[in-house]
């Protein structure tokens, strides 16, 4: 994939804000969107970072007052000190009554109040963070936003063309051998014909335009696809729009070699068609040649 952002292909995102608004959040989903990503970095270690190894994609750092190097003029002095890397302040900030809340909730220690009441942390870190709240390029209230309202707004911010595109995985596979792990949807195709009873077309797989011509005459072909293609273009749309980074489509058959392969080919083609990202994988033909690979080896 390939990614065009808005002022550097070598981008530096500073992510701070007080414990409990997002920050890891935030970080995954700047992962999502192509960045390199540390969580919980001493600041002591950023200029060492960006001084070594050439950047060679955009980079979010998260910093915060989990560690013990961390104050807000060591941020600041950060800021000046990056001053040839155009970094970019994101901060999340959230009322502290919510901040309260969501610790009531997870029933977890405050970093700066570990033996008192989480509120007392909360007022601690929101007051101690102030200086840095007023240096944001970008600051984003997470009071009464979701998970996915949260991915809506960074990536309004952050991603190439403001929308980071649903990325689509189509995956053959043989019944078998179980389903695939990580199958968002699964479309079984066992009552095709199979070709595997056509002598002439065993050796094949679903990628050679006889088995294609083979499948494509079964009666029930041209109505499954139709129908499969129709459903899944009407879905991609709403996962998108959820917050859904990544999908999976398992497509299986008997031994996964055939009619599975076939349709997941034509449906990349669908899909393409309609300009979704797609890649496919084919998790019995590429087991098949990884085997035929190491024994001509020897190994």
């Amino acid at each position: 994939m390939t990614l065009n952002f808005t002022k550097t292909p070598h981008r530096v995102v500073l992510v701070t804000g007080p414990s409990g608004a997002g920050r890891s959040s935030a970080i995954k989903v700047l992962e999502d969107l192509g960045f390199e990503t540390i969580d919980n970095l001493p600041i002591r270690w950023v200029t060492p970072l960006l001084d070594g190894q050439k950047l060679t994609r955009p980079l979010a750092l998260c910093l915060d007052t989990r560690n013990r190097d961390f104050s807000p003029q060591a941020l600041l002095d950060l800021l000046d000190q990056l001053e040839e890397h155009d970094p970019e302040l994101l901060y999340l900030d959230c009322a502290r009554f919510v901040l309260q809340r969501r610790y009531s909730e997870t029933r977890r220690r405050h970093p700066l109040a570990p033996q008192e009441e989480a509120i007392v942390g909360i007022d601690r870190e929101c007051d101690l963070l102030s200086p840095i709240r007023d240096r944001a390029d970008t600051l984003i209230d997470t009071s009464e936003l979701s998970v996915h309202g949260l991915r809506e707004r960074l990536e309004a911010r952050f991603a190439a063309h403001g929308k980071m595109p649903l990325a689509v995985t189509l995956t053959s596979f043989s019944y078998k051998r179980g389903l695939p792990q990580g199958a968002d949807l699964v479309h079984d195709c066992r009552f095709l014909k199979n070709p595997y009873w056509d002598e002439t077309l065993r050796a094949l797989n679903g990628r050679d335009s006889a088995v294609g011509e083979y499948i494509s005459q079964d009666s029930h072909f041209d109505e499954f696809f139709e129908k499969l293609t129709n459903i899944t273009l009407f879905l991609l749309p709403a996962y998108q729009k959820e917050g859904k980074a990544h999908l999976c489509i398992a497509i299986g058959c008997t031994g996964g070699q055939h009619r599975s392969v076939f349709v997941t080919e034509k449906l990349a083609e669908a899909f393409a068609d309609h300009n979704w990202q797609v890649s496919i994988r084919h998790r019995e033909l590429d087991r098949t040649h990884s085997a035929d690979s190491k024994s001509a080896t020897g190994l």
